[in-house]
């Protein structure tokens, strides 16, 4: 049965962040993810994770100026100091949370760049990245966003991402797919995560198109949900989606599959 964790940058935002993690324990989650932890200290997020029993199971490299609109680093050439204090800065928090993985967002590639020039600049961060987190036995994951919520993106196709990862060569690096994502841009969920299926490292979900709870929209979830237990998914499925209405009112999805869940500590993955 797929282990759920809950997205506390999209969900529970009734509440302030700190309080996010008592509402997604008592809601029954047992692994969150968030985009970004760096607006509180460490120890404090560390702190409010023991304090309800939850792991955090992903969180992103520092994104850049995201207020201004900058959506990662790893692809634009000249930003490379900044990626590095950025990779420096994630492990610190990656060590003091025990988050096993982090998400390296690759930045917007402006209209008539050298795409040859950004591709290869990626991939010099890429490997600095996979080689500075495996250092402390961190996997590093990268996720293609589809162009209609974040045009521009430079990471865009699973094969796209695939064939990056493969050209790098870490062992430590893997692909996020998000189901949501995928289905904007692709389609074809079920055969591209068999296919690619052993150069994934992390799953999330939403509805399309409306980037909801997964319990409507154009993408099947339980068939899904039912092919990661077919391959041996075991990885965690983050719920990175914007609640209709309050997140614990379209958590009726969700109860099926957490009453049919295994005990604590019984899952191989982290």
């Amino acid at each position: 049965m797929p282990r759920f964790a809950a997205n506390l940058t999209m969900m529970f935002n009734e509440v302030p962040f700190p309080q996010r993690f008592a509402a997604a324990a008592g809601a029954g989650f047992q692994g969150v993810e968030f985009l970004f932890p760096y607006e509180h200290a460490a120890p404090d997020v560390a702190g409010w994770l023991r304090e309800h029993g939850l792991q955090n199971v992903l969180f992103n490299l520092p994104p850049g100026d995201w207020a201004a609109g900058e959506r990662g680093l790893a692809s634009l050439p000249g930003r490379e100091k900044e990626f590095r204090t950025g990779v420096a800065q994630a492990i610190d928090y990656a060590l003091a949370l025990g988050t096993p993985r982090l998400h390296m967002m690759a930045g917007l590639v402006p209209a008539g760049a050298d795409l040859a020039l950004h591709q290869a600049t990626y991939l010099a961060n890429l490997n600095y990245a996979a080689r500075a987190v495996g250092e402390h036995g961190i996997e590093l994951l990268i996720e293609p966003i589809n162009g209609r919520d974040m045009p521009g993106y430079f990471l865009v196709t699973q094969a796209q991402a695939h064939a990056l990862r493969l050209e790098s060569g870490a062992p430590n690096v893997r692909v996020q797919m998000d189901f949501y994502h995928t289905q904007i841009v692709e389609g074809d969920i079920a055969m591209k995560f068999r296919q690619h299926f052993d150069g994934i490292g992390h799953v999330q979900i939403a509805s399309v198109p409306a980037r909801n709870e997964p319990d409507n929209g154009e993408v099947n979830y339980p068939y899904l949900f039912a092919l990661l237990d077919e391959l041996g998914y075991d990885g965690w499925v983050g719920c990175e989606y914007r609640p209709r209405g309050r997140t614990e009112e379209g958590l009726g999805w969700l109860a099926a599959y957490l009453n049919a869940a295994p005990a604590a500590g019984s899952c191989e993955r982290r």
